[in-house]
């Protein structure tokens, strides 16, 4: 029992195992007899002095088994003057056991050489071994840094790793504090943390802080990772501070680059704008991978049309960003027309369609030359004088005389913009501020920033070109500009959508009719895009031709109904381009005659008009909705009422009150306050209608029409009946030649009387009753004749040998316009011919 306790000590203690304190001793004299016996090796092998004292060491301590390798390690001891190793030794009780043994020769005057043992179970001595070597390979070999440091922080040793940070041997370090050797902020925040260590004793594990040192030059960025312990003897009394100190420049770098991809991934593309996602590609490439970015890209790209092949073509700068009000010289120029010279790494980047790495740049700014210093050399980009000048050879064309010299760069990276197999463009990334030059990691970062924005920038560029695509089709649907009508005042707004997907089938129109009237139409096709637009276009051609009939609106939905029906049926199958089916269409027709006053309206499944008396008073139309176009079998109805002279009549689509910003009613509240009070000018009131009720950004197109009423005065308007008789005709002469003479028009009484008397006759002949005829002076002279049969007159061309069907012939050949209306008492065969020098203003005036 008693040898169990010093082994235990020696295994729990991490000291040295060959401590005099704790050891086994004894000397042996030159024949190997022992001569000495310590008290700790009679306590560990069991054998008493007078036991071994005077005895061969090897016949008493070691087993016959054993002694050949004994006898070997004595040969070297003796040979070497000194040994270290294991020998297997017995106990008193004959247990074998492996001790350590380091052995010194002692000499002594008088009685020769002595050996001097001391040894220690093999176990610990062993342990103690690896302990020393890992020591000794901490400080020597460890490329993990590490350092330690006294209770006041100053450096008691370091290894080589952390050394080598500082380019100084280790001991030139000893005794120096971190703010010896590091920035002060940088040895502040250190010192806190170790600190903190020392107070606490709670360890510090991977943190991640800065280290600039005294000699790093400016801009320098080095960030390591510490893990710290306290240091404390066995009596818990504080030693110091020890911390490992390992350099993640690199990997943070690299979690940076990740950080700076995963940023670019939700920045890049938010919108479908080409400059705006230059732009972005720019704000995320400023200030973490580059100090200054210019993004140029082939100048049909920015109209969205489709660049040149090969690359070729005219540059335009669409995105500039710099961390420094003084950028390099190439890149003051922040937008505008761009041009770079064979040599640059930009040009060689477009030619070669691949990423260009200058890690040093050569030259003042970086390969760089403003557009001044091109002209001045002749602006010749692959001549000699560029490959003179080192490569400076980028070219800004327009950029201001007595620039500002620029920053210089010391390296530079030209990434293509490509998508698709398209080139589109060039990125250009410099740095100036930062010290470190552009890596291969930094090569393959602005790579994937630049596919991921060049894809972006295709689908904009596309994007662009279907809109514009969708956006000239509706405008050449439209009507450029409504013509001037004497019986309104019309101005007009038509706001497409915001997406090109959103271009929709609105669309408005003031079509003239005869006897001075006007038709005001506002209609709708359900779902947006290019099919929608030209199915707009095939109804407003038909709105057209249905007006030239004269038709009352409920007949025109009708027709308009079928016209949808038919063209639902041509396309069963939905756009493969956006999936939509067109289906239906709504639309409101109006048709306001300015010598009654009275106005006729009937809508099929549109948004009721808007009414303002001159008094300004605005109503909503109580009009009977009727189905959309589309639904057939479904009657259509009119509604007729009387306008006041200056009374405003709106008409609009769904997009102007259907914001999503309130309900419907509330939109066709604030378009009734919008439209008031309606003196003001027509233009005034649709700037006020679209600010007050629209959104800012809305998602469906919005077509707006306002009409302000005028009246015919009744000075203008000659009417007569007409017996039916055979004088008819020759009492219509009559009494045109008068009214002519009344209205200062005898220059037109010779046709006129011509028109009057075929017409008369020809309603005389085969009509029975009377005859209505009536003169209408506008901005032209309107003519028309009204009977009661429902037979239309039909222009034919005469054979020589005809007695007679030249009448209409002649009417049509002096005439601009004629044609026939029908109404509930029968037809009416109109004809208008010019008036020289008359105007709406002077047609027109006041009961």
């Amino acid at each position: 029992m008693a040898m169990d306790t010093p082994l235990r000590t020696f295994r729990e203690s991490p000291e040295d195992p060959f401590a005099l304190h704790r050891a086994v001793t004894a000397v042996l004299d030159e024949r190997g007899t022992i001569v000495g016996w310590s008290v700790l090796a009679e306590e560990l092998l069991g054998y008493g002095p007078e036991d071994v004292i005077g005895r061969a060491a090897l016949d008493v301590l070691v087993d016959p088994a054993d002694r050949g390798a004994a006898r070997r390690a004595v040969a070297e001891c003796v040979r070497a003057r000194g040994w270290f190793g294991i020998v297997t030794v017995r106990r008193r009780d004959g247990h074998r056991m492996r001790l350590g043994f380091r052995a010194r020769l002692v000499l002594r005057s008088a009685r020769g050489e002595e050996w001097f043992l001391v040894g220690s179970p093999a176990e610990d001595v062993i342990q103690w071994e690896i302990d020393r070597s890992l020591l000794d390979g901490l400080f020597l070999r460890c490329p993990i840094g590490i350092s330690v440091h006294a209770p006041d922080l100053s450096v008691l040793r370091v290894n080589r790793t952390i050394a080598g940070f500082a380019g100084v041997s280790p001991e030139a370090i000893r005794g120096l504090r971190m703010t010896d050797f590091m920035i002060p902020p940088d040895a502040e925040t250190a010192g806190r943390s170790l600190r903190h260590v020392l107070d606490t004793g709670r360890p510090l594990i991977f943190t991640e802080q800065p280290v600039r040192l005294l000699t790093d030059p400016p801009g320098h960025e080095r960030t390591v990772s510490i893990s710290a312990f306290r240091m404390e003897d066995p009596a818990g009394e504080v030693l110091g501070v020890t911390q490992m100190v390992e350099d993640v420049t690199a990997r943070e770098r690299a979690q940076r680059r990740l950080a700076l991809l995963n940023e670019a991934s939700t920045r890049i593309g938010t919108t479908l704008d080409v400059t705006r996602t230059a732009e972005e590609l720019a704000q995320v490439a400023v200030p973490g991978l580059a100090d200054c970015v210019s993004v140029d890209l082939l100048e049909p790209v920015v109209r969205g049309g489709e660049p040149l092949p090969e690359a070729s073509g005219a540059l335009c700068r669409v995105a500039w960003r710099s961390v420094s009000p003084r950028p390099p010289r190439g890149a003051q120029r922040q937008h505008g027309p761009v041009a770079f010279a064979p040599v640059t790494p930009q040009a060689r980047c477009l030619r070669e369609r691949r990423p260009v790495l200058e890690p040093v740049a050569e030259g003042p700014g970086g390969l760089l030359r403003t557009g001044d210093e091109s002209r001045r050399t002749g602006g010749d980009a692959a001549g000699a004088g560029d490959e003179e000048a080192g490569g400076e050879a980028l070219r800004t064309s327009g950029e201001a005389a007595g620039t500002a010299p620029g920053a210089e760069a010391h390296s530079l990276m030209a990434v293509p913009l490509a998508a698709r197999g398209v080139t589109l463009g060039v990125v250009s990334l410099w740095r100036t501020d930062r010290p470190e030059p552009f890596e291969q990691d930094d090569l393959t970062l602005a790579g994937e920033f630049a596919a991921r924005a060049a894809v972006s920038i295709d689908n904009a560029r596309r994007y662009t070109q279907q809109r514009e695509a969708a956006l000239s089709l509706q405008r050449s649907l439209l009507p450029a500009d409504v013509p001037e009508h004497p019986a309104v005042e019309v101005a007009h707004r038509y706001l497409p959508a915001g997406a090109a997907t959103d271009v929709g089938g609105d669309w408005f129109d003031v079509i003239p009719l005869s006897g001075a009237r006007v038709a005001l139409v506002v209609g709708d096709v359900v779902g947006h895009g290019i099919p929608a637009a030209a199915t707009m276009g095939r109804l407003r051609t038909a709105v057209h031709t249905l007006a030239g009939l004269d038709l009352d609106p409920d007949e025109v939905l009708s027709q308009l109904d079928d016209l949808v029906g038919r063209l639902a049926g041509e396309q069963e199958a939905p756009d493969t381009a956006t999936g939509e089916q067109i289906v239906g269409a709504t639309c409101l027709y109006a048709v306001y005659d300015p010598i009654s006053r009275r106005c006729v309206m009937a809508r099929a499944g549109h948004p009721p008009p808007a009414v303002v008396t001159p008094d300004g008073n605005a109503t909503l139309v109580d009009l009977p909705a009727g189905p959309p176009l589309g639904l057939g079998g479904l009657p259509f109805e009119n509604e007729e009422f009387e306008l006041a002279e200056g009374s405003l009549i709106a008409l609009y689509t769904d997009g102007l009150i259907e914001s999503g910003r309130w309900d419907i009613d509330e939109g066709l509240r604030l378009l009734c306050e919008a439209l008031r009070p309606p003196g003001r000018g027509l233009d005034d009131i649709c700037d006020t209608v679209t600010r007050t009720v629209l959104p800012d950004h809305p998602t469906d197109d919005v077509a707006l029409l306002i009409a302000r009423t005028r009246v015919l005065a009744p000075e203008r308007v000659a009417t007569w009946t007409l017996p039916a008789d055979p004088t008819a005709a020759q009492r219509a002469r009559r009494l045109v030649a008068a009214q002519l003479s009344a209205w200062g028009l005898e220059d037109l009484s010779f046709t006129t009387e011509l028109i009057v008397s075929e017409l008369v006759t020809n309603a005389y002949r085969y009509a029975a009753g009377p005859v209505q005829l009536r003169l209408i002076r506008d901005t032209s002279l309107i003519c028309e004749v009204s009977d009661p049969r429902t037979t239309a007159p039909h222009l034919r061309r005469a054979r020589s040998t005809d007695e007679g069907g030249r009448g209409l012939f002649l009417v049509a050949q002096m005439t601009d316009r004629w044609g026939t209306r029908y109404t509930r008492d029968g037809k009416t065969v109109w004809t208008e011919q010019p008036v020289d020098g008359a105007s709406g203003g002077e047609a027109l005036g006041s009961r």
